[in-house]
């Protein structure tokens, strides 16, 4: 069995040398249930980190979230993916950068622990060993900041169409390469490269820019695909519906 793959957060937001970090509390949730995401066993690398924003996430991580899985191991950096890669001899072509741009889908045969009904798509791929994420909060439209990411040459895969916050994103991705679970996506019948339904082989659930109601007279809907906790519930960060109502009454104050 291939030993599990390890995921990198490349931090894109622009943080000034020596300014105090600009995590807001919901952002500091995001990233720290990428942890639990991905859970026990591996590492989560979090890359281009100003001395702040280091120190903000450490705090922040110190914190443990209500019971869930037990969350993976860290690693906060303040050099680049590139850097880092450089200095650990990890190899380009093994790090998969999840990009909206790129030309394949993700397949459960990716880090080379499942094999898929795509294998063909992906004939002469070597499994990849490290998932790569632009860590980008609150891009709404998205502005494409994966570009220069991109640019570096990694070998990328999609998760569909509609942009993901950036901690389901990676928990789509474990879920996908490590579970076996099939994106399940009704836009990617027929692509290339995307799983085909197969007996004993579940797919994700999503719910699409879902709402979140708090009273009769207050909702509001969040633009982004979220991974299914039940028919109308999407999985969040714990904690994450009382931030976004708490801006959400603030918005209203004069």
């Amino acid at each position: 069995m291939p030993s599990r793959p390890e995921y990198i957060i490349e931090h894109m937001e622009e943080d000034e040398p020596g300014a105090p970090a600009h995590f807001a509390p919901w952002a500091l949730l995001e990233y720290r249930h990428m942890l639990y995401h991905v859970g026990e066993g591996t590492t989560v690398h979090f890359t281009s980190l100003s001395e702040a924003s280091l120190r903000a996430l450490e705090e922040a991580f110190s914190q443990p979230l209500p019971p869930l899985t037990r969350p993976a191991k860290f690693e906060l950096h303040t050099q680049s993916v590139m850097a880092l890669a450089r200095e650990r001899n990890w190899s380009m072509d093994r790090i998969c950068l999840l990009d909206p741009k790129a030309p394949l889908p993700l397949s459960v045969c990716d880090a080379g622990i499942h094999t898929s009904s795509a294998s063909a798509a992906h004939d002469g791929q070597t499994p990849f060993k490290h998932f790569l994420f632009g860590g980008i909060l609150g891009d709404d439209p998205p502005r494409d900041r994966t570009a220069s990411l991109r640019e570096q040459g990694f070998p990328g895969r999609h998760l569909g169409s509609v942009q993901m916050s950036t901690d389901t994103a990676v928990g789509v991705t474990k879920r996908v390469v490590e579970d076996g679970q099939r994106l399940g996506l009704a836009e990617l019948h027929g692509v290339c490269g995307a799983d085909t339904p197969q007996d004993g082989v579940s797919a994700l659930q999503f719910i699409d820019s879902p709402t979140l109601q708090f009273s009769r007279s207050e909702s509001v809907e969040l633009p982004y695909r979220y991974l299914a906790k039940d028919a109308t519930t999407p999985l969040m960060a714990p904690g994450m519906r009382t931030i976004i109502y708490r801006d959400f009454d603030r918005a209203f104050e004069f």
